[in-house]
């Protein structure tokens, strides 16, 4: 996809993920990539939200110090991101109405979220299987971060976006050619939503794809935007 945006300043993903590649590619910019090697399961907060910021935070750390200081001659922008997936369990006997809404008619759904539990990749194939097999009828969020880091002025800003999601049944069927497959295992929560196997099964996405693939849209042409101004 040739860009048609304005060339005075450069784009670098912090990222080797296809879906934001691809992502960043459909909103028009050109960019060039650069991953971070940093210890995941060192950084650790308690609540998901930060944990996904501060992660993307270490991932611009980590690159920028391999970028050399005068090398730049316009402004250059690092993306970075990182997701963590929050199940949302259900609580047989109690109930609170939810209404959802799918293209054709409105459905009455009752849940009650009794507890948050933040799941990153699976550790194993059995833990990948027990993710997806509990999003069968259930729901689950996605908890996104973006940070955008100016590599010209060290300013830097980053944000968050969720996205709850509503599944329908998941047979066992499905759930073991994803597994055999193997995509399941590189993502938060082995959720894969665009995926031809599970895309049937999702009843609703209250937010947008493009954020439970890894790269909130809007968020991310916000943070660019800001983070440009400081030039």
């Amino acid at each position: 996809m040739e860009s048609d945006r304005p060339p005075h300043f450069k784009v670098i993903l912090g990222s080797s993920s296809i879906a934001r590649r691809s992502i960043l590619t459909d909103m028009g910019y050109q960019f060039t990539l650069m991953s971070a090697d940093i210890d995941e399961k060192s950084i650790r907060k308690e609540k998901p939200e930060e944990l996904v910021l501060a992660l993307a935070e270490a991932k611009a750390e980590a690159i920028t110090q391999r970028i050399p200081d005068d090398v730049e001659d316009k402004p250059t922008l690092l993306v970075t991101c990182d997701q963590d997936c929050k199940q949302l369990r259900l609580l047989v006997g109690k109930v609170v109405h939810r209404r959802l809404q799918t293209k054709d008619r409105p459905l009455e759904n009752l849940v009650v979220v009794y507890e948050d539990a933040v799941r990153e990749k699976p550790s194993s194939v059995e833990e990948a299987r027990e993710y997806i097999r509990s999003y069968s009828k259930g729901r689950t969020a996605t908890v996104s971060s973006v940070v955008v880091t100016n590599l010209k002025t060290g300013f830097r800003k980053g944000g968050v976006d969720r996205v709850e999601i509503y599944f329908n049944e998941i047979s066992e069927e499905i759930i073991e050619k994803l597994i055999e497959e193997g995509m399941v295992l590189r993502v938060a929560g082995a959720l894969l939503i665009e995926h031809p196997l599970i895309l049937p099964c999702v009843k609703e996405v209250v937010g947008t794809t493009d954020s439970v693939m890894g790269l909130p849209k809007p968020l991310t042409e916000k943070l660019l935007k800001e983070v440009l101004a400081t030039t």
